[in-house]
């Protein structure tokens, strides 16, 4: 990969990097200001968790870079009604938690979201619950996550939800 900066002007004439910055500041004082949904990440630390010979980590072995908190948007799908395989039981399983992040608030915070990370999303005052990112949407060169094909502002991750013997935060 090229490691010289080419300016992207295909939207030139009506577009530039002044619009894209107010825009981005505007949606930014929207987010963090009025919506002010604020989340934990526990990012694991790789190179303390995982054994050298497979690659893996035990229960209770994960060890945590210190907790963050961060702005993002939060969906939450409602829940599922599951049963077991022979029908005769029922549970009721958390929605998956979809957060979407400005990337220059990642920036700013330092921070990088990784597949197996934990989030903590307050749903109540005293009540947090754990998610583990499922998709961490590293990949935003698509329309969806740039403005008018522009650049790429912000990233979509996917959390599923974890019990408490599976991670209760710290």
């Amino acid at each position: 990969m090229s490691k010289k900066k080419q300016p992207i002007n295909r939207m030139g004439k009506f577009f530039g990097y002044d619009d894209f910055n107010l825009e981005l500041s505007m949606g930014e004082e929207w987010l963090h200001g009025d919506m002010n949904f604020t989340l934990v990440l526990f990012r694991v630390d790789r190179s303390k968790s995982v054994d050298d010979v497979y690659g893996e980590s035990g229960k209770g072995e994960i060890k945590f870079f210190s907790p963050v908190e961060f702005k993002g948007y939060v969906q939450i799908a409602g829940p599922d009604n599951k049963t077991y395989s022979n029908g005769l039981g029922r549970y009721l399983e958390p929605g998956n938690m979809t957060v979407s992040l400005y990337k220059h608030h990642m920036e700013e915070k330092d921070i990088e979201i990784s597949y197996g990370d934990y989030i903590g999303y307050y749903e109540t005052e005293d009540r947090v619950r754990y998610y583990e990112v499922a998709n961490d949407g590293k990949v935003t060169s698509d329309n969806k996550h740039t403005y008018g094909g522009f650049k790429a502002f912000y990233r979509t991750i996917l959390c599923t939800p974890v019990s408490e013997d599976q991670f209760k935060g710290m």
